[in-house]
C-alpha cells in the first residue's frame, strides 16, 4: 500500500506526494522556502503547490522537514516547547491556564472575531516594542476575494486582519521575509501553519529565527474559495473578480458573511446560517487535522460557546495560555486593564467545546482509519485516540457519507438553486437538531 513504502523514498517524492494529496494542508511553507520552484497555480480552484522546477536532494530535505501534512509528532513537540506547562489535557494540550474574556478596547473587541483577544495580544507587543512586527493573515490588496500574508507593524493594520477568514490560506509563503526581517516577529496562524513553524524551529531553520512568539485561534475546517463563488451564484453573481470587499464574520458577534461589490451591492448572510457552505467545500485535509484548540501556540483563543456568554452578545473569547511567556502576557494585560479575564476549570473548558473535541480529537482519527483502510496515505501525529464506542464510529460513517454527496458537482448545483437564507435557516435548524440527537454519543467519556 502506498502509505508503506511511503517512507523509502527521498524527500522530494515524499513531498510531491503530499502536494498531489488530500493530506496538504496548503501551509505555504514549501514555497515560500522553494525560491520559486514551487507555486501556487490555481488560488481560485484546488489552492494545490505545483513544482515548477528542478529541486536539488539537499533543498528538497529542507522543504520535506518543514511539511505538517504527513507528520507532526505531538508529544515529541510537546516535550520540546511545552515541558515547563504545568497541565496536559489530551484534547487540550499543555497550558498554564484556561480563561474567559475579552477585550477592553471596545473597537478592537467589535471588529473581532469574538473578544478582540488575539487582536489585543498583538496591539500591546507592538505598542510596547516587545515585538517589531506580526506574521498573520489579510484580504488582498490586488484580488479582495484572496488572502494574503503580511508583516503587520501598526494597530490599523492588525486590525486590518482582524476577524476569521474561511478559506484557504498560505501564510507561511511569506517565510523569505520573516528571514530578512529587522527585528522580532509574533506569528499568527491556524494548527497546520504552526506546526510547521514549530518543526523549523526545531531545526533551528533561519527562516524562523526572528518569530517570537505564536499565536493562534481555534481551528474547526477551512473551506475552498468554490465556496465563496456558490455563495456568490445564488445570488445572481456570476463573476467573483467584482467583488470590492470580502467579509467572513463582519460586524459584532457573531457576525455575517457580507461581500460588497464594485456595483455597490451588498450582499449579507448570518454567520450561522453561511455556515451551511461547509460540507459542500470543506477542504479535506482539515478533517484529518486533530488540533482544534492550536495546542503548539504561546496563546489560542476561540469562541466561548455557552449561553450564558453567547446571551450577552459583544463576543467572548476562550483563552489558553500555553508557554510561560504566554502566561506572562497574559497576566500583564489583566493588570494593566488591557484584557478582562476569568479563569475557568478543565471540564468546563470541555464541556463548551464538546462538539469540536469531539469532531477533531475522536472523528479525526476514526476518518483516518476510514481512510487507511482503503490503502491511502495518512497523516502520523505520534498518537492515536482509539476505543471509541460502535455509535461513535456510526455516527462517522453517516457524517463521512454526507460530506462524500455534499462535496459533489450536483450537490453544490442543486443548493445553488435556493435562496441562502433559506438554505441557511434549514441548516441551522438541522444542525441544531444533529447535536441535540448525538450529544450523548460526543459526550460519552469525553473528559
Amino acid at each position: 500500500m502506498e502509505y508503506v513504502s511511503f517512507m523509502s523514498v527521498k524527500s522530494i517524492e515524499k513531498l510531491r506526494r503530499v502536494m498531489r494529496s488530500e493530506l496538504c494542508n496548503r501551509c505555504g511553507s514549501c514555497v515560500g522556502l522553494s525560491e520559486g520552484k514551487i507555486i501556487f497555480n490555481d488560488r481560485e480552484g484546488k489552492y494545490l503547490p505545483q513544482q515548477v522546477a528542478d529541486i536539488d536532494d539537499q533543498h528538497a530535505d529542507r522543504l520535506w522537514s518543514a511539511c505538517s501534512g504527513k507528520d507532526f509528532n505531538f508529544p515529541e513537540y510537546n516535550k520540546l516547547f511545552f515541558a515547563n506547562s504545568p497541565y496536559y489535557h489530551k484534547y487540550i494540550g499543555s497550558y498554564h491556564s484556561i480563561n474567559i474574556g475579552y477585550a477592553i478596547d471596545d473597537e478592537v473587541r467589535r471588529n473581532s472575531a469574538s473578544g478582540g483577544i488575539l487582536s489585543a495580544i498583538l496591539i500591546y507587543l507592538l505598542e510596547n516594542n516587545r515585538i517589531n512586527g506580526v506574521v498573520t493573515l489579510r484580504m488582498s490588496k490586488d484580488k479582495p476575494w484572496l488572502t494574503e500574508p503580511f508583516i503587520a507593524r501598526t494597530k490599523e493594520e492588525v486590525m486590518e486582519a482582524a476577524q476569521s477568514k474561511y478559506t484557504v490560506s498560505s501564510v507561511n509563503e511569506i517565510l523569505p521575509d520573516l528571514e530578512n526581517f529587522n527585528g522580532e516577529l509574533a506569528f499568527v496562524g491556524i494548527p497546520p501553519q504552526v506546526q510547521s513553524i514549530r518543526k523549523l524551529q526545531k531545526i533551528n531553520d533561519p527562516a524562523v529565527k526572528n518569530i517570537k512568539y505564536i499565536f493562534g485561534p481555534f481551528y474547526g475546517n477551512t473551506l475552498y474559495f468554490s465556496s465563496v463563488v456558490s455563495f456568490l451564484k445564488t445570488y445572481g453573481e456570476k463573476d467573483y473578480k467584482k467583488i470590492k470587499k470580502l467579509y467572513f464574520r463582519h460586524g459584532e458577534w457573531p457576525g455575517n458573511m457580507r461581500i460588497e461589490m464594485e456595483s455597490g451591492r451588498v450582499i449579507e448572510l448570518k454567520k450561522f446560517h453561511a455556515n451551511y457552505l461547509i460540507p459542500f467545500h470543506v477542504l479535506k485535509n482539515s478533517l484529518y487535522c486533530t488540533d482544534f484548540t492550536n495546542e503548539f501556540t504561546d496563546i489560542s483563543g476561540g469562541d466561548a460557546w455557552a449561553p450564558v456568554y453567547e446571551d450577552r452578545g459583544k463576543g467572548f473569547s476562550m483563552i489558553i495560555a500555553r508557554s510561560k511567556a504566554g502566561q506572562e502576557i497574559l497576566d500583564e494585560m489583566i493588570v494593566g486593564g488591557r484584557i478582562s479575564a476569568e479563569a475557568i476549570a478543565e471540564k468546563d473548558a470541555i464541556t463548551m467545546h464538546s462538539h469540536g473535541y469531539d469532531f477533531k480529537k475522536r472523528g479525526s482519527f476514526i476518518r483516518i482509519k476510514f481512510r487507511k483502510l482503503f490503502g491511502k496515505q495518512v497523516p502520523d501525529y505520534g498518537y492515536y485516540m482509539r476505543r471509541f464506542g460502535l455509535s461513535r464510529y456510526l455516527m462517522e460513517m453517516v457524517i463521512s457519507i454526507m460530506f462524500m454527496i455534499l462535496g459533489t458537482t450536483l450537490a453544490r448545483w442543486v443548493v445553488e438553486q435556493f435562496p441562502p437564507g433559506f438554505i441557511g435557516q434549514i441548516f441551522e435548524k438541522a444542525r441544531t437538531t444533529w447535536k441535540n440527537s448525538t450529544k450523548k454519543i460526543k459526550r460519552q467519556q469525553l473528559g
